[in-house]
């Protein structure tokens, strides 16, 4: 298939939506589909309110229809709900294309965060709703967040798991942190519907160490001048500061999913987390690491779970599998490629069907 994916979440962006959407596209790139994306690179940007690492871009539906029909699709994703999104939406309602589209951010939550005024959260929720009402199918990340959707009167909700990539997050020597132990690490975007003051807070011996970056870090070094704040890290060096904790600590109630638990996970590092979606959904308690009503009493039992079996334990997750459940919920946009209008034989674009 020639698949398209409309996306406002873009490299050089560092976050869980760009790593699955890589991680992904070249699984089926690897499959023999051709996989196009209309994304920010290479247009004028802004950054995102409250999101500065966040570019977003926008682009005319007459222009985002030139593109589609350049690229000529067999099926449509439309993965983000911001401005390319939404033009992406409108783009295959007014030519009567089918779509899916995924379900990776909980952003009525991050919004009621940010801007706490009645009705926010309610305001989001429907704004998201109406935003995947059309879609053919809704990919949500877990079970409990589909099982939420539903709640919400979403329709055509499907779970489209996560992956990891076993040739960098696996077993190393634990030396590549050099704090006192117990290490216990935070990984993921400084921002405050993360749940990192509760991080912070932890009555618990030895270092506390974060990895990433994001609008709260200033706040959170003038506040917690103890902890190691280290930045973004990559690849084999990301895998090894992960390999080298002693608890992978996931404070957030609100993540879709946490691909970071994962890959700690991978590594034989224990997560602790709140009984809360998403991890429960991602640790097998007491196997993979522990969820508790408390982080003290998560992060207690996770440091005795045996490495070995945190590894063997996360091992049902695969790329391949998860292409292969996004492949399955894709559905033919009805646009033929042997019927191809030219999109610069009007000055008004003709209809794509």
């Amino acid at each position: 298939m020639r698949i398209l994916i409309v996306t406002d979440a873009w490299s050089p962006q560092v976050n869980g939506v760009v790593r699955t959407l890589n991680a992904v596209i070249a699984e089926l790139r690897r499959k023999g589909h051709d996989v196009r994306t209309i994304n920010p690179d290479g247009r004028r940007t802004w950054p995102m309110p409250f999101y500065s690492e966040i570019s977003l871009t926008r682009i005319s539906v007459r222009q985002m229809l030139k593109e589609i029909a350049a690229i000529s699709p067999d099926v449509i994703h439309i993965a983000t709900e911001g401005p390319l999104g939404w033009v992406a939406r409108r783009a295959c309602l007014r030519e009567g294309l089918k779509f899916t589209t995924g379900f990776h951010t909980r952003f009525a939550e991050y919004a009621a965060a940010r801007i706490p005024l009645p009705g926010i959260l309610q305001l989001g929720w429907a704004v998201l709703r109406r935003f995947h009402a059309p879609s053919q199918a809704v990919m949500v990340p877990t079970r409990s967040i589909g099982h939420e959707l539903d709640r919400r009167n979403f329709t055509n909700v499907k779970v489209w798991t996560r992956g990891v990539d076993r040739a960098v997050f696996k077993t190393y020597s634990r030396d590549h942190l050099d704090f006192p132990r117990p290490i216990l690490l935070y990984a993921g975007r400084l921002a405050v519907e993360k749940g990192i003051d509760d991080f912070m807070r932890l009555k618990s011996p030895g270092s506390k160490v974060l990895v990433g970056d994001g609008p709260e870090r200033q706040r959170l070094e003038k506040h917690y001048p103890g902890a190691h704040f280290l930045g973004f890290r990559h690849a084999e060096d990301y895998a090894r500061t992960l390999a080298s904790a002693d608890v992978m600590v996931f404070p957030s109630r609100t993540d879709t999913f946490g691909l970071v638990m994962l890959e700690a996970m991978a590594c034989g590092t224990p997560v602790a987390a709140y009984d809360a979606p998403s991890p429960l959904d991602v640790v097998d308690h007491n196997v993979t690491g522990c969820i508790a009503d408390t982080l003290e009493d998560a992060v207690e039992q996770a440091s005795h779970l045996d490495r070995e079996s945190v590894r063997e334990g996360s091992m049902h997750y695969s790329w391949e599998t998860c292409a292969a459940m996004f492949e399955s919920w894709l559905v033919p946009c009805g646009l033929g490629r042997n019927h191809l209008p030219n999109p610069g034989a009007s000055e008004h674009f003709v209809h794509l069907r």
